[in-house]
C-alpha cells in the first residue's frame, strides 16, 4: 500500500530515531523525514517552504522536547497515536479516492489534520497550508514562480 519511495522515508526515520535514542517516533520525525521524501519534498517546494530552514526547525524542536530512551536500555522507539494516525489517514485517502500506492505527498496532506502538531505549525510558518498542498497534488498549482522553483 505504501510506494517504495515512502518505505525507505519511514524506514530511515525509525533509523534516525532509534539512534537517537528517542523515545517516541512523532507527528514531527514524519515531516523531517518527508522534507527528504522526493515526492513530498517536491510540494512543499513548490508551495513556498525552505527545506534547510523546516528541516532545522524540526530538528531542533525533536531534540528539545523527545524525551530519550536511558542508556542501558534496550526498547524501541514507539510511534505515537498521531503519527500512527498520520498514516491511517493517508490510507484511507488514497484507498477512499481509489489509489493504490500511499506516498509522501498523500502523507503530507494527512499532517495537516493533526491541528495541534508543532509539525502543522512549522509547516503555517513556512507559509505552507493544506490547501496549497491539495491545489498542487491535484491541481498542478504552485506558490512559487517557475524560476524560484
Amino acid at each position: 500500500m505504501l510506494n517504495a519511495e515512502l518505505e525507505f522515508t519511514l524506514n530511515q526515520s525509525f533509523k534516525w530515531a532509534a539512534e537517537q535514542r528517542h523515545e517516541y517516533m512523532t507527528v514531527e520525525h514524519l515531516l523531517l523525514a518527508l522534507a527528504d521524501n522526493p515526492s513530498a519534498a517536491g510540494v512543499l517546494r513548490a508551495c513556498g517552504a525552505h527545506l534547510d530552514g523546516l528541516r532545522d526547525q524540526v530538528r531542533t524542536f525533536i531534540n528539545e522536547t523527545i524525551p530519550l530512551i536511558p542508556e542501558g536500555e534496550e526498547r524501541e522507539t514507539q510511534p505515537t497515536l498521531g503519527f500512527q494516525r498520520v498514516l491511517q489517514r493517508a490510507v484511507f485517502h488514497v484507498q477512499s479516492s481509489g489509489g493504490k500506492e500511499v506516498s509522501g505527498a498523500n502523507v503530507l496532506v494527512a499532517i495537516f489534520s493533526e491541528k495541534d502538531s508543532q509539525a502543522v505549525y512549522f509547516l503555517n510558518q513556512q507559509g505552507v497550508t493544506r490547501l496549497d498542498v491539495v491545489n498542487y497534488i491535484a491541481h498542478g498549482v504552485s506558490k512559487v514562480s517557475s524560476q524560484s522553483a
